[in-house]
């Protein structure tokens, strides 16, 4: 069991795919007659101990084309804002990749159908609202990416509840800059879709500095590496671009070789607001309140991690007046005592894991 750390909690950086744990999707593989390199949750729990972060996506994309109906898109949101809102979620932004799933004989409608269902029947189900973020792969040529960003522009003009909000970059950054993006992102702008890319994960400084320069970044997802230039973290702190920081995940990519000399806390002192996300829960084997205790841990407050969630959300304006009245009636002089006595449990299980 994870730490129970209270609170409300603000996700911006979750990829929906990667929240599916072990025996849903192996019941998925079954009922769409897909095939899986395991048989059991042991077996996939196993097939979770990446090597590197190229051995993550590899099975990332092995596991989630599993992923075939309308109906199995709406459940990961469900089931994902069930698991969420145990833990004190609130607001959570899932990113989802619609690409090799329609590439694959998946009707671009179910994708998209299925998620905006799922968004829906989660607040009504679990009061967490939910917005949705597209994701392209950055492996992707220019025209391919490009379809990702007109699906994306497509459905949510024709979503009067406004949940689709931003599209994003993913995938791996080395040998896949940002800057051959640029008219993708500019498309999107067009359509009121923030640019929320991935970028300084696993390189460095240049990779947020295209994100931001050529893509337009409104957020970045990951950005540690952005410490390694002391110009950059005072630029990220002058503008107030908020980084999605999910320290678990950098530590099973082996982004980072142990939780300690993780950049999270280096950043807040520059004055880097930071959110905080899970990435893909079930696949790294965490949840918000084990990242939450991890950040008590680095000495992280609750409060500004939330705070940030805010600023960084890319909600509606009311929704977001909403979120901040929640946190200001929010005792966080004593949900950060929970985390902090909740923290030498989490860091030493997840340590231990990724041993």
């Amino acid at each position: 069991m994870a730490p129970t750390v209270t609170g409300p909690k603000i996700e911006l950086h979750v990829h929906l795919e990667g929240t599916v744990r072990p025996a849903t999707l192996l019941a998925m593989a079954r009922r769409n007659n897909e095939a899986l390199p395991v048989r059991t949750e042991a077996e996939l729990t196993e097939l979770y101990r990446f090597r590197d972060f190229s051995h993550f996506i590899q099975v990332w994309v092995m596991t989630t084309n599993v992923m075939r109906t309308e109906a199995d898109f709406r459940q990961v949101v469900v089931d994902y804002a069930a698991q969420a809102a145990a833990a004190g979620a609130v607001y959570v932004e899932g990113i989802f990749s619609p690409w090799y799933r329609v590439h694959r004989g998946v009707r671009v409608e179910e994708i998209f159908h299925g998620y905006l269902d799922g968004a829906l029947e989660a607040e009504a189900r679990y009061g967490v609202q939910v917005r949705l973020t597209p994701d392209i792969d950055r492996v992707l040529p220019v025209d391919a990416a490009m379809e990702v960003a007109d699906w994306s522009a497509r459905f949510a003009r024709r979503d009067p509840e406004r949940l689709i909000v931003g599209l994003g970059l993913g995938g791996p950054e080395a040998g896949h800059p940002p800057e051959p993006f640029a008219p993708v992102f500019a498309r999107a702008r067009e359509a009121g879709l923030a640019a929320v890319p991935h970028a300084g994960e696993t390189v460095g400084v240049e990779s947020v500095r295209g994100a931001l320069d050529m893509l337009g970044a409104r957020r970045i997802r990951h950005g540690v590496r952005a410490i390694e230039d002391p110009a950059l973290v005072r630029r990220l702190a002058d503008e107030g671009i908020v980084l999605d920081v999910c320290p678990v995940s950098n530590l099973r990519t082996r982004s980072v070789t142990t939780l300690e000399e993780h950049p999270l806390a280096e950043l807040r002192a520059a004055g880097v607001a930071c959110s905080l996300g899970t990435d893909d829960p079930a696949m790294f084997g965490t949840d918000l309140e084990t990242e939450y205790a991890v950040a008590a841990g680095l000495g992280v407050p609750a409060r500004e991690l939330y705070a940030a969630g805010v600023a960084g959300a890319l909600c509606e304006e009311p929704v977001r007046v909403g979120l901040r009245k929640l946190g200001e009636a929010t005792d966080w002089d004593a949900v950060e005592r929970a985390a902090r006595v909740a923290a030498p449990a989490a860091l030493a299980r997840i340590g231990a894991v990724a041993l």
